[in-house]
């Protein structure tokens, strides 16, 4: 038998999505693996659906919204083996992504702090939503090959900069470390925020090109939701301070500064003024940010030319654009067969 693993899915509202999640995911695990749903205090059916057909999972009822980050760290104090797998409760596994998720962190070295799986668009798995984290030299952090063929992935692990939260395959002696996501996120970017802990760390993370895992895309706070542009915006700026080392700051504040120049111009043309709060928000905390900044940096392990070798430039705006308007036409697909 493989070794057991954690599995810890976050859910809020989202009983009919976790219902096909666990349908998904039960069959493929063994009888030592242990299964946390933590719920953030949903008002549908989630806690009596659970309590009725899943009495094995073990439940974490929280009184009220945590978000992804909160609900993920409420979590961790209940988790009993030496990894943890993170799933959305709208994301599906493949029949055989956990057991090659097994395989994969019983021989990858001691360094190796999460193995990432790839996420596909559910309702075109064909593309690639996620393989990873790609951190970029403008600040920016995107998904690893979104919109991607999945036929064209390579057939072996290969090093990346970090993991998607979604799907991902952790150490707890890393979280151990480095420290679990951070609360006062609540959702979106703090798995890029731990990303940059590890790699200050030395944690290497890895991806697991066959170990496939369906996702809804933005199924509980909606693409480009007001409320998901003041997080991106906010947490962008929060991660930024913590944990981009001072040496890469002075090498890349113009490429940093002119991106949010850049996103501002047009969400002010838009009116799209969240996005603009969220970076503007980020004042109210700068305290706070630099004493966090203080203790992140001073334990960091790896010099910034090593992190930097990780980094990618930044796209040219019509490249950039062109790779929106892919990800918009696969999610008109979706929007097509809703209506349909």
């Amino acid at each position: 038998m493989m070794m057991p693993i954690s599995i810890v899915i976050v859910n809020w509202n989202g009983v009919h999505l976790l219902a096909r999640c666990l349908e998904h995911l039960c069959p493929t695990l063994d009888t030592d693996d242990q299964i946390i749903v933590v719920d953030n205090g949903s008002h549908d059916e989630s806690l009596a659906w659970l309590a009725r057909t899943h009495p094995q999972v073990e439940v974490v009822a929280l009184p009220d919204n945590r978000g992804f980050a909160g609900g993920n760290n409420a979590a961790l104090p209940y988790c009993r083996h030496a990894w943890v797998l993170l799933i959305n409760n709208d994301a599906f596994v493949a029949e055989d992504a956990v057991r090659l998720l097994k395989q994969a962190c019983a021989t990858v070295a001691p360094s190796v702090g999460a193995i990432a799986a790839t996420l596909l668009f559910d309702h075109a798995p064909e593309f690639v939503a996620s393989s990873g984290i790609v951190l970029r030299r403008d600040g920016v952090a995107i998904d690893r090959d979104m919109t991607q063929p999945v036929h064209e992935l390579p057939d072996e692990m290969r090093r990346i900069a970090g993991a998607s939260g979604g799907a991902v395959l952790l150490r707890r002696q890393m979280i151990d470390d480095i420290g679990f996501f951070a609360d006062d996120f609540f959702n979106y970017l703090e798995d890029v925020d731990l990303a940059w802990r590890a790699l200050l760390r030395g944690w290497q993370t890895l991806h697991l090109p066959q170990a496939h895992i369906r996702h809804v895309y933005s199924a509980t706070s909606g693409q480009g939701s007001p409320f998901k542009q003041r997080l991106l915006g906010l947490n962008r700026w929060r991660t930024l301070i913590r944990c981009l080392p001072t040496a890469l700051w002075w090498r890349y504040w113009p490429r940093i500064i002119g991106y949010d120049v850049m996103v501002c111009i047009v969400l002010a043309w838009r009116r799209e003024w969240a996005g603009i709060g969220g970076r503007l928000e980020v004042w109210r905390h700068w305290a706070t940010l630099q004493q966090q900044r203080q203790h992140i940096q001073s334990r960091a392990t790896v010099d910034a030319d090593a992190i930097d070798v990780l980094l990618t430039p930044a796209p040219w705006p019509w490249q950039e654009y062109r790779e929106l308007q892919r990800l918009q036409s696969i999610l008109h697909r979706r929007s097509s067969s809703i209506k349909e």
